[in-house]
């Protein structure tokens, strides 16, 4: 109780700030509009005929995106489930509205206990599944108490966190008596889940869904296109998900590929749509001919730098692509790296950088396989590209390894599904 009332003071104390940055209006950002109401727990009520849906959390577009084959799975067996949707960002509800009326979405209440009351009141889900590791104490606590079975997919729990939870066990404890299930996506995240006090009763190893990636034929045909536009013969290598502090680097690293092959072509896509036209002026100060996909300007051979400025469009940007980098690995310990695996199934070769905490095992099973390499900095990014330029077979051959891993491990959308409908049948 004391606990509780702690972390209530602090959450009072925190939110405007965490409110300021979620509701600022930035580029390329949707707005929230009147619905902004709705993280307070002021939350329109659905139709009477989607009476007990299943609860599904998704943070933002990332999680949504991979959340997506599985909702449709579900949904495919068993039609007449009602799935209510939840995020907590504007760009994952656009994300959202891909799915069509196969889910209701709502956002995502704050850790207040009057919103989670209010939300839970007016939903009356049956069971809440959390997408990998968004867990807030209130809204467990409430499930809890208001007979909403908490269960988190696709979990992930890096040693690094477990360790700092290890030195602060009293608020995991907070936590773990109110979770029901995990679904883990290894036997190691299983196992730290187990060493920090959860029953091995309440976990099983499903994997991960982002191995269950389907590249779609319209996905090829859009990126097949986008290469012809770019030159089937020009060398293309691109920098998914920048972060700030990454894309200068980026920036010198393609520099120094074009010395050597000045008609190469660098595709860099910020992670965040509010740091497109930044980005831009940055490609632009370092004297490089940069075209936004936004802008449909017809690319030449002059252009140096094609700007991912669109979303929903990361498969096609890699499909059109020679070799990938994974951003969000080359800023300390701020981020840890991206999913990847949507590199890997696409075939391609794969630079990452050396912070990749987040991502660990399946950076290190790929590096082993000799489909990922890492890079420190700029200059062994640089070296590592025009390596892979230089060496069609070497390209091909990692290329393969990276698919023939993801397909290996294939199958957890099978595992999650059935262990979804099984927790919803033993619900009464």
């Amino acid at each position: 109780m004391l606990l509780r009332l702690i972390y209530r003071l602090l959450l009072i104390l925190v939110t405007p700030i965490f409110l300021i940055g979620l509701y600022k209006s930035k580029p390329n950002k949707p707005k929230f509009g009147k619905r902004w109401k709705e993280h307070f727990g002021i939350t329109p009520p659905i139709n009477k005929t989607f009476n007990n849906p299943i609860w599904v959390h998704a943070v933002s577009v990332g999680e949504v995106v991979a959340i997506t084959p599985l909702i449709k799975a579900l949904k495919k067996q068993t039609p007449s489930l009602n799935i209510l949707l939840t995020t907590t960002t504007s760009t994952g509800a656009n994300e959202v509205k891909k799915l069509g009326d196969l889910v209701e979405h709502r956002y995502m209440p704050l850790d207040f206990p009057f919103a989670i009351k209010s939300f839970i009141n007016r939903m009356q889900p049956k069971a809440l599944f959390i997408m990998e590791t968004e867990l807030w104490p209130n809204t467990l606590h409430y499930c809890q108490k208001m007979n909403v079975a908490v269960t988190i997919i696709n979990a992930r729990l890096s040693e690094r966190s477990a360790t700092r939870y290890k030195k602060f066990p009293f608020i995991f404890n907070l936590l773990l008596r109110n979770i029901d299930f995990v679904l883990a996506q290894t036997q190691h995240d299983a196992q730290r889940f187990i060493n920090l006090g959860l029953s091995p009763h309440q976990t099983q190893v499903t994997g991960s869904i982002k191995f269950d990636i389907k590249v779609t034929p319209t996905q090829l045909d859009e990126a097949k296109k986008l290469r012809a536009a770019l030159g089937n013969a020009r060398p293309v290598w691109i920098a998914a998900s920048t972060h700030k502090g990454e894309d200068e680097q980026i920036i010198a690293a393609h520099q120094q590929v074009l010395t050597s092959i000045p008609e190469a072509l660098l595709i860099i896509v910020p992670r965040h749509p509010e740091r497109f036209s930044s980005v831009q002026e940055l490609v632009t100060k370092n004297k490089l001919s940069v075209i936004s996909r936004s802008s449909q300007h017809n690319i030449t051979e002059q252009t140096q730098v094609y700007l991912g400025d669109t979303m929903g469009e990361m498969m096609v940007l890699l499909g059109a692509s020679d070799v990938c980098f994974i951003a969000g690995s080359l800023i300390g310990d701020k981020v840890g790296g991206h999913n990847l695996l949507e590199a890997a199934a696409l075939k391609k070769p794969i630079l990452n950088g050396p912070s990749y905490f987040n991502f660990k095992e399946i950076t290190e099973q790929l590096t082993t396989l000799g489909a990922c390499t890492i890079c420190q900095d700029a200059k062994e990014i640089a070296n590592a590209i025009k390596h892979l330029f230089a060496n069609e077979q070497i390209q091909n051959e990692q290329g393969k390894q990276a698919l023939a891993f993801v397909e290996r491990n294939q199958g957890a959308l099978l595992k999650t599904r059935k262990a979804i409908l099984s927790i919803i049948d033993d619900k009464p």
